[in-house]
């Protein structure tokens, strides 16, 4: 398996756990979303927020979109879950295409990341893209923990695409289309 591979199946897997973990996160009691809890962000809304926030800004990065930091910066939170659900949704599936649309030549290829008063960062784009998936991994782990406080019982989040986990995913597999 190549890299530009593994970052196109990394990038399914990414959608998968999304889906997971909003399926949990949707049948949550009202006030439980929004509710104060201890963590890195304050709430559950708050975290998914912060990927969403992040993956947005990290995407404008990887597709020379121009916008900058001002895509985090100008990120307006939703308060509602299904409406964060349909936002996370359309940007998993946009990182998806933009993988696809990778070469392996592009992997190397340096793009500008705007850090604000640290200045244009030219960075490689599969640099950022383990990033980005580090970040999610990392924040949902957060949010996984915060559902054991929850009527929502956290989900399996620990599983890759496996071969083994086809046939036991197979109806999540398929409804996503991975």
């Amino acid at each position: 398996m190549t890299l530009l591979d593994h970052l196109r199946r990394v990038a399914r897997n990414n959608r998968w756990s999304n889906d997971r973990l909003y399926r949990a996160v949707l049948s949550l009691k009202p006030g439980e979303f929004e509710a104060a809890r201890t963590s890195f962000f304050p709430s559950i809304k708050d975290t998914l927020n912060h990927i969403l926030a992040v993956d947005h800004l990290y995407l404008d990065f990887l597709a020379e979109g121009g916008v900058g930091a001002a895509a985090y910066d100008d990120f307006v939170p939703f308060d509602n879950v299904a409406d964060l659900v349909v936002a996370q949704i359309t940007f998993d599936r946009k990182l998806i295409a933009f993988c696809d649309a990778l070469s392996e030549a592009d992997l190397d290829r340096r793009v500008i990341t705007d850090r604000r008063e640290d200045g244009m960062i030219p960075e490689k784009i599969a640099d950022i893209l383990a990033h980005v998936f580090l970040h999610d991994i990392h924040h949902r782990g957060q949010v996984h923990a915060m559902l054991a406080g929850t009527s929502a019982p956290p989900p399996q989040l620990d599983e890759y695409l496996l071969d083994y986990d086809l046939k036991l995913r197979k109806d999540e597999v398929e409804r996503l289309g991975l």
